[in-house]
C-alpha cells in the first residue's frame, strides 16, 4: 500500500476503536451509578445525563484550542496527546468512588478529546485530491462502525465481567490505537515553517474562517445533521413500544431502531464517498441532505415496526454521505495552514449538536408528539440543503461560469 493508504487503514481501525471505547459505556451507565451507591432513579436518570452531557461540553470549548496547536506542531502530535490521554482517563473511571468523580473525568476526557478531528485533518492533508471523497468516507464508516458496535459490546461485556472492567478494557484499546498510530501513521508536515507563522487566538482564527462563506454553511450542516437525528432519540423506545406493543422483544427492537441507521451509514460512506471524487462533493451534499430530510416525513406515519426500520435505513443511506463530504469540502475551502483549526470548528459544532438534540427533543416532548419532531427535522434539513444550494452549488456553477468566460477563444 502507498502511504496515504497505509494511514487511512491505521488511521480507520483507530476511530472504530476509539468510538467504540467511548460508546461501550452508554448501555450500563445508570446501572454503573447505581453500583456506585445511587438509589434514588430520578437522581440515576439526572446524573446519567449530566455524565453523559459532560464529554460534549467540553469538547465544544476545547477543540479549537487543539486544531490551533495541530495547524503549529501537527497533527499527530494532536492524534497522540487525546490516544494516550483518553487510555489513561478512562482507565480512571473504572476507579471512581462516587457520580462527581465520574462527572469530573468525563469533562477531563472531553477536553483532551481530538482524535477524530486529528485524524480527518491528517488525512485530508497526506490524501491525493482525486482520493480526498473515498477517504474521508472510509474514515467516517470506522466511527460510524465504532458507534453501533460499542454499545452493544459493552452490554455483552457488563453482562459477563461487570461494569468497572469495561474501563479498563476500554483504556487498553484507546492505547493499542494510540501506539498503532505512533508507529505506523506518517504526515508531511514542517513543523519549522508552521511555527514560523504569526500566532492567533482562537477568535482571530474563527473571524478568519468564518469570512470563507462557504465553512459557516458547512459547519451549520454538521450541527443540524446531529441535531436531526439525536432529537428523536429520547423518544424513539416509547415509540417502538407504541408501535410493537409492550411485549417480549421490546429492548432488543429498540436497540435496532437506534443501530439500523448507524449500518446503512458504514456501508454508504465508502461509497458515496468514492461517487463524490467523480462528481464532486457538493453535490452529493445537496442530493443527501434532500434524501435524509424526505426519508424523515414516512417515520412520522408509519404504523409498524418493520416500516420504521425501512425508513431508518434509507435514512442512513443518506446520511453516509454527509459528515464524509462535509470534510471533504472543509478541506477544499480552508485557507492552507488552518485545516485543523477549521476541522476542530466543525467538532464544536457537531459536539453542540450532539448536546442540544436530546435536550431539545426532550424539552418539546411536551409539547410535540415524536411524530411532530420527524416532520421539524425534515424542515430543518430542507432550510439546511436550500443554505447548502446558495452557498456552495449556485457559487460554484458561477465561478465555472466565468472561468468559461474568461478562456481565450
Amino acid at each position: 500500500m502507498v502511504r496515504w493508504q497505509v494511514n487511512l487503514t491505521v488511521l480507520w481501525l483507530g476511530q472504530f476503536l476509539v468510538m467504540g471505547g467511548m460508546t461501550m459505556i452508554v448501555p450500563f451507565l445508570p446501572l454503573y451509578l447505581q453500583e456506585l451507591g445511587m438509589k434514588d432513579p430520578h437522581e440515576v436518570a439526572t446524573w446519567a445525563g449530566l455524565i453523559f452531557a459532560g464529554n460534549f461540553v467540553t469538547s465544544f470549548l476545547f477543540q479549537p484550542i487543539w486544531g490551533g496547536l495541530a495547524d503549529r506542531y501537527g497533527r499527530k502530535v494532536m492524534l497522540l496527546r487525546s490516544g494516550f490521554g483518553m487510555a489513561i482517563v478512562m482507565t480512571l473511571m473504572g476507579f471512581a468512588g462516587n457520580a462527581w468523580q465520574l462527572l469530573i473525568l468525563r469533562m477531563v476526557n472531553g477536553t483532551i478529546s481530538g482524535y477524530a478531528p486529528a485524524a480527518v485533518a491528517l488525512m485530508s492533508t497526506n490524501t491525493p485530491k482525486e482520493k480526498m471523497g473515498f477517504a474521508m468516507g472510509t474514515l467516517q464508516s470506522g466511527a460510524v462502525a465504532g458507534t453501533i458496535l460499542g454499545p452493544f459490546i459493552g452490554g455483552l461485556l457488563a453482562e459477563w465481567i461487570g461494569y468497572r472492567y469495561i474501563f479498563y478494557i476500554t483504556g487498553i484499546l484507546l492505547f493499542a490505537a494510540s501506539v498503532l498510530t505512533l508507529l505506523l501513521v506518517k504526515e508531511k508536515f514542517n513543523v519549522k515553517e508552521a511555527s514560523a507563522k504569526p500566532k492567533i487566538s482562537v477568535i482571530q482564527a474563527f473571524g478568519q474562517l468564518r469570512h470563507v462563506r462557504q465553512l459557516p454553511s458547512l459547519y451549520g450542516v454538521t450541527l443540524l445533521i446531529q441535531f436531526a437525528m439525536l432529537s428523536t432519540m429520547p423518544l424513539m423506545p416509547l415509540f417502538v413500544a407504541e408501535l410493537h406493543g409492550q411485549t417480549a422483544g421490546l429492548a432488543f427492537f429498540a436497540g435496532l431502531v437506534g443501530s439500523i441507521t448507524g449500518f446503512s451509514n458504514m456501508f454508504a460512506s465508502p461509497i458515496l464517498g468514492k461517487l463524490s471524487d467523480r462528481i464532486g462533493p457538493e453535490r452529493i451534499l445537496g442530493i443527501c441532505l434532500a434524501g435524509a430530510a424526505v426519508l424523515f416525513i414516512p417515520q412520522a406515519f408509519v404504523h409498524n415496526v418493520w416500516q420504521l426500520f425501512a425508513a431508518r435505513f434509507g435514512l442512513g443511506i443518506f446520511m453516509g454521505g454527509l459528515l464524509p463530504t462535509v470534510n471533504a469540502l472543509i478541506r477544499k475551502y480552508t485557507p492552507e495552514g488552518m485545516e485543523s483549526r477549521s476541522y476542530s470548528f466543525n467538532t464544536s459544532a457537531l459536539s453542540l449538536g450532539n448536546m442540544l438534540g436530546p435536550v431539545v427533543g426532550g424539552a418539546i416532548s411536551g409539547y410535540f408528539n415524536i411524530r411532530e419532531i420527524f416532520i421539524l427535522s425534515t424542515i430543518l434539513l430542507f432550510i439546511n440543503s436550500l443554505w447548502v444550494y446558495k452557498t456552495l452549488l449556485v457559487r460554484k456553477t458561477s465561478i465555472e461560469v466565468n472561468f468559461e468566460d474568461e478562456r481565450p477563444r
